[in-house]
């Protein structure tokens, strides 16, 4: 820190040493302030270089949100988990799965991160959620990004980036007579997944 004589040289002449030395000191500190909001500002930065979506994400945990998507949709419920790439949403009569690379913004959320601590948790991605659909034999109305519309069917099988959906008339049993059509839907075009909840009619 260089104090600034020229500003203490209006002391000479009838100077006063208490005032001078009240006015170096006043510069350092105001320089060790300065200082300190320098170092402050640069580790927020880099805590905030270190955040992801999800950590935001699982600050509100059981809040409601609201997404909308890059295909121009939009789904809004509360929010039941959050994955390493998709998000639930509980909209009363149905959950709705949501990649995060179908998201073009997001509302609700606050300022708060929840790391996640699970190893396992965090590993859990978008296929062990489309698993469980096919597993269940859920009927699922899928819309694809890029204004490809929906599809209600039954997931068959799930690849390592791609589902196999059975495409039924809604509420109709996946059967063999009843299958129009079976389509492969690559993961990157599934902007959202809506399947019935448990018990709901």
């Amino acid at each position: 820190m260089r104090v600034d004589w020229r500003r203490s040289a209006s002391y000479a002449g009838g100077m006063r040493w208490d005032a001078l030395f009240n006015d170096m000191e006043s510069q350092l500190a105001e320089a060790d302030r300065l200082a300190l909001d320098a170092e402050v500002g640069e580790r927020t930065r880099a805590e905030m270089v270190g955040l992801r979506l999800e950590d935001r994400l699982r600050a509100v945990l059981g809040c409601r949100i609201g997404v909308h998507l890059l295909c121009g949709e939009s789904a809004a419920g509360e929010l039941t988990h959050v994955g390493a790439d998709a998000l639930v949403l509980d909209e009363g009569r149905h959950q709705v799965l949501v990649p995060y690379a179908a998201a073009a913004r997001y509302v609700g959320l606050g300022r708060h991160v929840r790391p996640e601590s699970s190893a396992v948790r965090r590993a859990l991605g978008l296929a062990h959620s489309l698993r469980a659909l096919a597993r269940d034999r859920a009927e699922v109305t899928v819309t694809i990004d890029g204004g490809a519309g929906r599809l209600t069917g039954v997931i068959d099988r799930v690849g390592g980036d791609y589902i196999d959906l059975a495409v039924v008339s809604p509420g109709e049993a996946r059967r063999t007579h009843s299958v129009g059509q079976v389509s492969v839907i690559p993961f990157t075009a599934l902007a959202m997944i809506r399947s019935p909840k448990a018990g709901s009619v």
